[in-house]
């Protein structure tokens, strides 16, 4: 059983992400800023506690008994702004050196990223597709920003999941294929996955890490 501490656990990933961890059996932390907001069934391994992801000292208090942290914080915080997706990879980062610091060996931090940097079967990036809207554009880039942040760090374990080029609620079949920086297409070269299946790559990389330091992508 591990320790998986969930920032952004209200949102529509998040709550997938904590109930795909319930559902294995792991002790999960909901970790959200106003827990009365914070909407699940009641489970006997399920804590549900206030932080904030852009604090490395909240992070800090949050993850120092996890063995895992997840961040599904994304979206934006309207017109002009990158979000908090890049800050947040900031202060995760942060808070889990401080652990480290302190000689206790951090969790692994493993990050719901964005397709927008994924390359496409034609050779550009999912971004460069023509008639995207400029909102989602912004999104796009602040988590192609978050992931050039993470690679630049060699002292705390990360991994990046991107979902799929269309990635909404589902069902869950428990199956996905996996790729690294290419975007997951079928054969008409769709790119699809459900949010439950997001959810158990998500959790299969949590209980056997094979992507640490890098990103890779789920897909139908």
């Amino acid at each position: 059983m591990t320790k998986i501490a969930v920032f952004g656990a209200n949102g529509h990933i998040g709550s997938r992400i904590v109930r795909e961890a319930l559902d294995r059996g792991h002790e999960t932390v909901a970790v959200v800023r106003d827990p009365a907001k914070f909407v699940a069934e009641e489970h006997g391994k399920l804590t549900v506690t206030t932080g904030d992801v852009l604090s490395p000292e909240s992070v800090a208090a949050v993850a120092k008994s996890a063995d895992v942290v997840v961040s599904a914080v994304g979206g934006g915080d309207g017109p002009g702004h990158l979000a908090t997706i890049r800050p947040a990879a900031e202060s995760l980062v942060a808070g889990l050196r401080s652990l480290g610091a302190a000689g206790r060996t951090a969790p692994l931090l493993i990050f719901v990223g964005g397709a927008g940097s994924l390359r496409t079967p034609g050779g550009k990036r999912v971004w460069d597709t023509t008639g995207l809207p400029e909102a989602v554009l912004q999104i796009m880039h602040a988590h192609g920003d978050a992931l050039d942040f993470l690679r630049t760090v060699d002292d705390v374990r990360w991994t990046n999941l991107s979902p799929a080029a269309t990635i909404e609620a589902g069902t869950r079949t428990g199956t996905y294929r996996v790729g690294k920086d290419d975007l997951v297409v079928d054969d008409e070269g769709n790119s699809r996955i459900s949010m439950e299946d997001y959810a158990v790559a998500l959790l299969d990389e949590a209980e056997h890490p094979r992507h640490v330091g890098e990103r890779f992508t789920v897909g139908d």
